[in-house]
């Protein structure tokens, strides 16, 4: 879903949580998920479109360039007949391909300029503008009838000198109210700026302010993730994933962000537990959204230190949303320890690496698909695996119902190998157009060449019918280097 940086902690003690999993740096997941859950839909047909960024993708032999690949939804969902593979060479994209920008790193999507088409924010942070190394470049492209056509916009950074990585994180929510989308980007600084009132076609936003989390930042810090969500009821509300300033740790932490008619009010910021990917949505049907974050983790450093708020093999939190906003009071940890979750806890699973929310069955309760991208299964290392939790009045159902998908698993494409890391990034979208949340499951399949997997709802559960496999190379992508195709999903 967002950049994940696969570092959980700050600086001195980040690499303690790499574990054995991936070495590689995929882009974040920008999570827009309200209590709804809205869905991108670049072409305005009224089916979910998957769309996930390549940052790894050679352009013109150019390494680490990036291209951005849109899957258009159709009646038996995404294939890569139907797509739109662009990059900094594409007719209209502002810039040119070259080595290292990381086009795509992450996005944000939404209607920005109030035609009734998604558009959708891409950045490249590493992108060099002048003498300014890795200042980065933020581009807007615009939806149409026929999808992503290319044609876009450049958003200037305001503050060159003040930061590098422009774009490093996206989100995009009605942040004060007023029916029209803005956009919240960051950096590697703490600050971040808040672009209000949608944008014109030439690229004009309505106005911009800034707020400042309390958070590290500074030497590539900043957030890790940007997550906007309805929580309370109002406006959208933001949730800030990065590293807290009040311990010698700097363990992380993620930060509620409460929308006003005013925009997002750091002042009235709360502490909420920590996880690198987070999804916002109203599992139990209050009309309030609920916060969910993916703690991956393990429960200690490898020098016995114990890390709050985790477990072994990771842990996924579940904190109420209220007309007050988050109930944190009363957050609840999920693992596969817990009632009949799949599998069992153990080290270096990393459950929770991925989630998202969606209506599977249609009864008005979100269900939450989970990456434990690295599961060992049988005796393949690090293959993977995703959980289905169901919805219900009181919450997540971790009694029964819940269901598993691997590559081993009868009617799923592939098969389980080492290193496959099914599960890198979920969704829970509507890729058919029948109401009914499908799943769409990303993978470093083929040594880092990356797959995307469709599975679809039949209107009561996820099934293997109508499966599919979408390789990286008949998606348009290169498989020279490490793509790592569908390992970051707009969200």
């Amino acid at each position: 879903m967002h950049r994940h940086t696969r570092l959980a902690l700050a600086s001195a003690t980040a690499v303690a949580l790499t574990g054995g999993l991936l070495t590689f740096v995929a882009s974040p997941a920008t999570a827009a998920d309200s209590t709804h859950v809205a869905m991108a839909d670049f072409n305005g047909d009224g089916r979910g479109d998957v769309a996930t960024s390549v940052t790894g993708a050679y352009v013109a032999g150019k390494a680490q360039a990036g291209q951005f690949v849109v899957l258009y939804g159709t009646s038996t969902g995404v294939s890569s007949a139907k797509r739109h593979t662009l990059s900094q060479d594409s007719p209209g994209v502002p810039g040119g391909a070259e080595a290292g920008d990381n086009f795509g790193y992450d996005h944000a999507y939404a209607d920005f300029n109030g035609d009734g088409y998604d558009d959708v924010a891409v950045s490249a942070p590493y992108e060099d503008l002048g003498s300014d190394k890795d200042g980065g470049l933020l581009t807007i492209l615009w939806g149409s009838a026929s999808g992503l056509t290319g044609k876009g916009v450049t958003v200037p950074d305001p503050a060159p000198s003040s930061h590098d990585l422009w774009g490093k994180n996206l989100a995009a929510g009605d942040f004060d109210g007023d029916g029209r989308a803005d956009l919240a980007v960051g950096s590697d600084q703490a600050t971040l700026h808040i672009y209000k009132g949608g944008f014109t076609t030439a690229g004009t936003p309505g106005g911009r302010y800034t707020i400042k989390p309390p958070i590290l930042g500074g030497e590539a810090d900043g957030p890790v993730n940007l997550t906007a969500g309805d929580v309370n009821g109002g406006a959208t509300d933001l949730v800030v994933d990065g590293y807290e300033t009040t311990s010698q740790y700097g363990w992380n932490r993620n930060y509620f962000i409460p929308g006003s008619p005013s925009g997002l009010q750091a002042s009235a910021a709360k502490s909420l537990k920590p996880g690198v990917i987070t999804a916002i949505g109203d599992i139990d049907n209050d009309g309030f959204g609920d916060i969910v974050s993916g703690a991956q983790w393990d429960a200690t450093l490898d020098d016995g230190t114990p890390i709050p708020d985790s477990a072994k093999g990771g842990k996924v939190w579940v904190t109420q949303g209220s007309a007050t906003g988050p109930l944190t009071g009363s957050a609840t940890g999920i693992t596969q320890d817990t009632g009949n979750v799949p599998g069992g806890s153990e080290s270096n699973d990393y459950f929770g690496y991925e989630l998202d929310l969606g209506d599977v069955n249609g009864d008005g309760f979100l269900d939450l698909a989970i990456g434990v991208a690295g599961e060992n299964l049988g005796s393949e290392a690090d293959t993977g695996m995703v959980i289905v939790l169901y919805g219900t009045a009181d919450g997540l159902n971790t009694a029964s119902g819940a269901q598993s998908f691997h590559q081993n698993t009868t009617g799923v494409p592939g098969g389980n190998e080492d290193n496959d890391a099914f599960g890198l990034d979920v969704k829970l979208d509507d890729v058919t157009g029948d109401g009914k949340a499908d799943l769409i499951v990303g993978s470093a399949e083929d040594k880092g060449d990356g797959a995307i997997v469709q599975l679809l709802s039949n209107g009561q559960k996820i099934t293997t019918s109508g499966s599919r496999f979408i390789s990286a190379s008949t998606s348009g992508v290169s498989t020279a280097g490490t793509p790592y195709f569908g390992s970051n999903f707009a969200d």
